[in-house]
């Protein structure tokens, strides 16, 4: 057989030669969203973007053009929109066809201006320099912190321990500040905590890539407290070595929160013991599984973390002073739990409404017992599983009208004297949030959390602000905490460019390297003690192997990080030459270049 897919305009143009005659054949495919086709096929089933079109008997050799488009007005950016997962099946034969080439076109150098300053990302606070270097082999210490730089160095295959003296000395300085005066008879490092002698090692460790050692005195303190970056493993399952890899990236540029984002439509990956049907009938994804190959690499492929590869991330996190989020997504976001539980909706629900990304009945329904259920006994779970005690209940892209259909639904809302599915959402979230707080936990969600009649989720949550500041700004307006992650400068899964050869989604924007600082997390002085972070995101739509991963969030991260630690806005040339030092490979090791 062969396959060939291209963009021709709107339409994605696939090219099938079989090797021998095929009858009743359909082509099944995903995509980056709903699809249909326009020619060469007749469509017999679609769930989001997974298609299945039946295409006319084949004849040996006979060239078959089938076209597709992409429909809700959709339109094919780049090679990351072509088919995923294409195969064939025939009869009881599945024919997996060829990939999309996978990954962005190799990038140029950056030009750049020599680096003025030292050779760091995020650029430090206050550096004074003394005019000397000094060559050295390493750093010797006593110290949790610094020996779990060193293991991370080890891991990098860089050099981090020699005979060079560190001295520790306790300060009263910030959470994850430092200040360290480095001199040829050795080096003297005060903080006041795990974090700060953590980051003062990070920076040692860096400049020491570099070649000779500066010499002179830098003191560094973190502008946000939430410094993170999130990962969407439900959509693609990441081996745990690739999450490991995230967080020593993260680590290397003094971010310290991971939001993990395991459960969406298509999956719910961690391992419950009190619902193991759940993961177990959503590991994988493909042909003979409860949901068909969405955002598949090929027919059938997936995974789930258990309890025990959890703590093992866990741990590495926290030696790298990193806090995890986890994030459990109701009421919208379900199509996974409505499919495994259905008794999580009312049956007497007719409503037609869908997700922006195709998905029908995709919301837990609150009026339903199950739904509470359900949710309850993940909270109970997951909160005892993690330690951050910090919960992400999600709460983003309701699709508009969902409930209003559903006379149990409705009875709820007279109850409550609740309008609209903005009021029912509301209550919903700010109920989970109270339950969430019973287990010890402080609730976080995206910004949709604060819409509804009640003033939304409540329960002294954390908002992350997605769709651009001015939801940021009104709920810090509002009394909440805000994290500021939006998607026209933060998203790392968009596209770098317009060029068709690159690779990623378009939908906020095209966001390039200078368009990670070109923003200020406060735009409002006024909330500015309501905006307590930055973080960049990742939704693994596209993603159908890990290594996809790195160029797309290198080297725009040094962006997110900067961003969240200088209080000085950081300047594009410094952005630029610093990115042509960060490498990072294809399993996410990073080399620090000479600058």
């Amino acid at each position: 057989m062969q396959y060939d897919c291209r963009i021709e305009g709107d339409l994605l143009v696939c090219t099938l030669t079989p090797d021998r005659a095929l009858r009743d054949v359909v082509f099944c495919c995903s995509g980056m969203a709903t699809m249909a086709p326009v020619s060469g096929g007749r469509l017999v089933k679609s769930l989001g973007s997974y298609t299945e079109i039946a295409l006319p008997s084949l004849e040996a050799g006979q060239i078959h053009h089938l076209k597709i488009a992409y429909t809700g007005g959709y339109k094919p950016a780049n090679r990351a929109w072509m088919p995923m997962g294409s195969y064939l099946r025939h009869a009881d034969e599945i024919i997996a066809l060829p990939p999309t080439p996978l990954g962005r076109r190799p990038a140029a150098p950056i030009s750049a201006p020599p680096l003025v300053g030292l050779a760091l990302a995020p650029q430090p606070s206050v550096w004074r320099p003394t005019g000397q270097s000094v060559s050295i082999d390493g750093f010797a210490f006593n110290d949790q912190a610094l020996d779990a730089v060193a293991k991370l160095a080890d891991r990098q295959n860089m050099m981090f321990r020699g005979s060079h003296t560190v001295k520790i000395v306790q300060t009263d300085l910030p959470i994850d500040a430092y200040a360290l005066t480095i001199a040829p008879e050795g080096i003297t490092l005060c903080a006041s905590s795990y974090g700060g002698q953590f980051y003062a090692g990070i920076t040692l460790l860096s400049l020491l890539q570099q070649g000779q050692l500066p010499c002179g005195e830098i003191i560094d303190t973190p502008r946000f407290g939430w410094r993170g970056q999130h990962l969407d493993t439900a959509r693609h399952y990441y081996d745990p070595a690739s999450i490991m890899a995230l967080l020593d990236l993260m680590a290397l540029l003094k971010l310290n929160r991971f939001h993990w984002h395991f459960a969406d439509d298509e999956a719910f990956r961690i391992e419950l013991d009190t619902l193991p049907e759940l993961a177990q009938k959503t590991a994988l994804r493909g042909e003979g599984q409860v949901l068909p190959a969405l955002f598949a690499g090929s027919p059938c492929e997936g995974g789930t973390y258990s309890k025990e590869t959890v703590r093992t991330i866990i741990d590495h996190a926290t030696a790298l002073n990193i806090e995890i989020l986890p994030e459990i997504e109701a009421p919208a976001h379900a199509l996974a739990l409505t499919t495994i539980y259905p008794d999580t909706r009312d049956p007497g629900d007719n409503g037609t409404e869908a997700s922006v990304q195709g998905y029908k009945r995709n919301a837990l329904n609150p009026a339903m017992p199950r739904t509470w259920q359900i949710l309850e006994a993940i909270v109970d779970e997951i909160s005892a599983l993690f330690p951050f005690n910090h919960l992400h209940l999600g709460c983003d892209e309701l699709p508009k009208d969902t409930w209003m259909s559903s006379p149990r639904a409705r009875a709820l809302m007279a109850e409550h004297r609740l309008e609209t599915t903005h009021d029912l959402q509301g209550w919903t979230i700010a109920k989970l949030a109270a339950y969430a707080v019973s287990k010890g936990q402080r609730p976080a969600a995206w910004e949709e959390a604060a819409q509804g009649s009640n003033g939304g989720i409540g329960n002294n949550a954390i908002l992350f602000s997605w769709t651009g500041q001015g939801p940021g700004v009104d709920a810090a307006r509002a009394g909440y905490d805000v994290v500021m992650t939006p998607a026209q400068h933060v998203y790392l899964d968009m596209a770098h460019t317009d060029d068709p050869d690159d690779w990623g989604a378009s939908w906020a924007a095209f966001v390039d390297l200078p368009d990670t600082i070109a923003w200020d997390p406060v735009p409002d002085s006024t909330v500015a003690d309501n905006i307590i972070g930055v973080q960049g995101t990742f939704w693994s739509e596209f993603t159908t192997q890990d290594n996809q991963m790195w160029p797309m969030l290198m080297p725009r991260l040094l962006g997110v990080a900067m961003m969240a630690w200088q209080s000085d806005h950081p300047k594009i040339e410094t952005l630029q030459a610093l990115a042509n030092m960060y490498v990072i490979g294809r399993n996410g090791r990073v080399s620090l270049c000479s600058s």
